[in-house]
């Protein structure tokens, strides 16, 4: 069924593109509805343009809050122009027909990245445009809808090649693209104000999640799968060389900026290396490629072909030093320009400059063919929270010990240990079934690594069910433990601890990580 569009409203938020779809209007005499800003726009390009107001007779209201919600607006859309007693309606009450609606949404999402500002957030819930969009998609037998800058082109083809024609097909896909445009745009809505809800916690009893930000990934996890991102990249990185990134790039990307972000609060340098989400190097120090020359040290095999971020800008000493090194991904906050100039030299190396953005509070993931949904691990021991179990007391390095390496051990797959000093990550025991077998790896790497663990720390992300974990600390020379106690023999290990000078902190909080 080949609808002829005789009038169209226009009203949007986003201009640009917007003048060719003016003029193409203009040629085919189409009379052009708008309102505010988008009118202006209109009219400064020399294009006749009625205003909403002049169709209801009722100016906009409350600061731009009212303009388009009156009848002869919704009616001119959703009046159905097969329907006989509609068409009479609309003659008796002087409603228009308006055949394309051109209305896109206020960007809330993106305010909600860029401020924390209240009351800004909620000015920029769109009310109008979601109606007029839901309307004319309703209507799809009758209206065109185009909900957004990038149906431009799609549409400026239809004015020029069909001289304003349409099938249903294509008003049914467009209405299709509208519905989920509005659902993607109310789910931000709804779960930006169940994260910023300070009463007290009640479990979400919907899961909404709306993104129509897809972008089709190289490959799954593996070769032979198939994976799409949904998301905003743009709002955390600028790409600066390489390739797409990967759906394990991503996952990597996430697990070392998560931890790299323990150390936010540090004003040393900070560099982080993650090789399948897990930390072979973490360290701070005096300058840049100080931080990252220890964090390397710790593990210099699993950083070949791993994902390294820092929060200092690079320089070019740092950038010679990791030229020497394959890897896949490097993330920093700003680069120097020669220091830039140098690392992409290898054309398939991914370089990104992160952006100070706002990460959700909320995880998913995907299980049984449902969706599980908790809240981030966003707990973080400091020395406040240590409770000393031990006769021997901790020293003020051995608490800056545990801490450090309490904050990797809570990054790290379960079960694991983690060893360290108070800037440098010595080794870790990863995603082992027993906690024992976690300790033993760990002690093992320190050692093939060079590294002595005479008065390192070592961190445990849940209890120590026997007291086999600080027998054989003791035996490898770790003198300080920190761990979050909750065992029914929790005394065995404490007087383990007081009978060899050891001393043990207790935290409360388990960190596990599947």
């Amino acid at each position: 069924m080949q609808k002829t569009i005789h009038s169209a409203l226009v009203s949007v938020y986003y201009k640009d593109g917007l003048e060719p779809i003016i003029h193409e209007l203009n040629r085919l005499g189409i009379v052009i509805y708008s309102t505010g800003g988008t009118q202006k726009f209109i009219e400064n390009l020399g294009v006749p343009v009625t205003s909403v107001e002049e169709i209801t007779q009722y100016p906009a209201i409350f600061g731009g809050r009212v303009k388009t919600l009156h009848p002869k607006i919704f009616g001119g859309i959703l009046y159905r122009r097969n329907i006989l007693q509609d068409e009479k309606e609309a003659l008796e009450f002087r409603i228009p027909n308006i055949d394309l609606v051109i209305v896109d949404l206020y960007p809330f999402s993106e305010t909600v990245a860029q401020t924390h500002n209240e009351e800004e957030i909620i000015e920029k819930i769109d009310i109008g445009g979601v109606s007029l969009i839901r309307a004319a998609a309703k209507n799809f037998r009758d209206t065109l809808i185009v909900c957004s800058k990038n149906q431009y082109a799609d549409l400026e083809a239809l004015l020029k090649e069909k001289n304003g024609k349409s099938e249903l097909h294509e008003r049914k896909h467009l209405a299709i693209q509208a519905f989920l445009h509005t659902a993607s745009y109310d789910s931000a809505i709804f779960n930006h104000f169940l994260e910023t809800n300070t009463s007290e916690y009640t479990a979400p009893s919907h899961f909404l999640v709306g993104n129509t930000q897809a972008q089709h990934l190289r490959y799954g996890e593996n070769p032979h799968q198939k994976a799409t991102f949904f998301g905003n990249l743009n709002a955390h990185f600028t790409q600066l060389n390489g390739k797409e990134l990967s759906y394990n790039n991503l996952v990597d990307v996430e697990a070392a900026l998560s931890l790299l972000d323990e150390f936010e609060a540090e004003a040393q340098p900070a560099f982080v290396i993650v090789k399948h989400t897990n930390a072979c190097g973490v360290a701070l120090g005096q300058d840049l490629l100080t931080a990252y020359q220890k964090a390397l040290s710790a593990d210099p095999l699993s950083a070949f072909g791993g994902v390294l971020v820092c929060n200092k800008r690079l320089d070019m000493r740092t950038a010679e030093a990791l030229n020497t090194l394959f890897f896949e991904i490097l993330v920093a906050p700003d680069f120097e320009p020669e220091a830039l100039a140098l690392l992409k030299t290898k054309k398939n190396r991914i370089i990104l400059a992160r952006h100070a953005s706002r990460m959700p509070k909320t995880q998913f993931k995907s299980v049984l063919g449902g969706v599980l949904v908790q809240d981030k691990d966003l707990k973080s021991e400091t020395a406040d929270d240590l409770k000393v179990v031990t006769t021997q007391q901790p020293t003020d390095e051995e608490v800056r010990a545990m801490l450090f390496a309490a904050k990797i051990a809570k990054h790290t797959k379960s079960n694991t240990i983690v060893l360290a000093s108070e800037s440098q990550l010595l080794a870790s025991g990863t995603g082992q079934t027993s906690r024992i077998d976690a300790l033993k790896q760990a002690i093992q790497k320190a050692h093939a690594f060079g590294f002595s663990l005479q008065h390192a720390a070592m961190a445990s992300d849940a209890f120590f069910p026997f007291s086999d974990c600080v027998e054989t600390a003791h035996q490898a020379g770790i003198k300080a433990v920190i761990q979050p106690g909750g065992s029914v023999r929790d005394q065995d290990s404490v007087d383990f601890c007081n009978q060899n000078g050891m001393t043990m902190v207790i935290t409360g909080t388990r960190h596990f990580k599947h």
